[in-house]
């Protein structure tokens, strides 16, 4: 079995530098951090972490960052996250960036300060230039995100089939004028650039056309579908159905539906996404597609929990499948 004075000969350097490496501390140039790990993969030498914890290296905690506690997407991937955390005796810290940069790095500073050996984040408000000098002090998991050319694990839903299932899906319901909800309209990157690219990947294969006037930009609350819904039934040329990307809006709007005494899906068909637990509250149940957050917590805490113990971990996203949850609002 191989030790740290192994890797330090077969890194070419000392055994201070290769710990620095382990440890995840400054004072380590990049060319040599590459050799060390390099060796350690050479090797297969892996840290002992229940050593590490006795020199108080490892706090055996996991810091799980979030836009908001009380959104029941999050909260599922929190819940996720902690559990699984606990199973492998780990305590989580769960931190609530409010979608504000400044306190989503202050966050990132507790790996620089020990107090968290690994953080996973689940709504990146930084960019990631600004984020990946924290990845020094200890392993970063993106959840629910992406970025180009990642240096860091990533663990995403596959917002582009599921976005295409769902439009497909109206589609085969027998509408041809389908109205669709994003957050972005030209994103160059991320769910919402997926999301566009399942709509309209959807949309050509069945030879729709795309009418501007029903893309619906910068929806995402319940309230902003309560107005959605009076704006679509004002039109004097609108859509049949509605792709809303979001649970939130398809409620809102299934609420302004009932008090306006429009029958959903009989006058307009209402799609949501995330199938959170208001789809089979509201009435008519809302079909919606299915997007695993707890799946999404419990592969983001193993692969951390494995950049943990090993130094190992795959950089290449992964993807959890899509499942579309057919209901009666369509």
């Amino acid at each position: 079995m191989a030790t740290i004075l192994d890797v330090a000969k077969r890194a070419g350097l000392s055994k201070t530098t290769v710990s620095r490496v382990i440890n995840n501390q400054d004072y380590v140039s990049e060319e040599n951090r590459a050799l060390v790990l390099q060796a350690m993969k050479e090797l297969d030498y892996h840290p002992n972490p229940a050593a590490r914890r006795l020199r108080g290296q490892l706090t055996m905690t996991i810091g799980v960052v979030v836009p908001a506690v009380t959104d029941p997407f999050f909260a599922s991937l929190t819940a996720a996250v902690e559990q699984t955390a606990y199973e492998k005796g780990y305590k989580t810290m769960i931190c609530q960036s409010s979608g504000d940069k400044e306190k989503e790095r202050l966050f990132f500073n507790l790996l620089k300060t020990k107090q968290a050996d690994g953080i996973i984040i689940a709504a990146l408000e930084n960019d990631w230039k600004d984020v990946q000098p924290f990845t020094k002090h200890g392993p970063i998991v993106l959840c629910n995100e992406d970025i180009p050319e990642p240096s860091v694990p990533v663990i995403k839903f596959d917002q582009l089939s599921g976005t295409y299932a769902g439009i497909k899906h109206l589609i085969q319901q027998g509408h041809q004028k389908i109205g669709y909800c994003t957050g972005a309209l030209f994103a160059e990157k991320g769910r919402d650039k997926d999301r566009n690219q399942g709509y309209q990947k959807a949309m050509a294969e069945a030879g729709l056309s795309i009418n501007p006037a029903w893309i619906f930009v910068d929806r995402h609350t319940t309230e902003d579908g309560k107005q959605l819904l009076t704006h679509v039934m004002n039109m004097e040329d609108r859509p049949t159905a509605v792709f809303t990307g979001s649970d939130d809006i398809a409620a809102g709007m299934i609420t302004q539906a009932n008090e306006q005494g429009v029958r959903v899906p009989e006058d307009l068909a209402i799609m949501g996404f995330g199938n959170q637990p208001i789809a089979q509250w509201i009435t008519p149940t809302l079909t919606t597609i299915q997007q695993p957050a707890d799946g999404m917590g419990q592969k983001a805490t193993h692969v951390i929990l494995e950049l943990l113990h090993n130094n190992q971990a795959e950089m290449e996203p992964y993807e959890l499948p899509s499942d579309i949850i057919v209901r009666k609002s369509t």
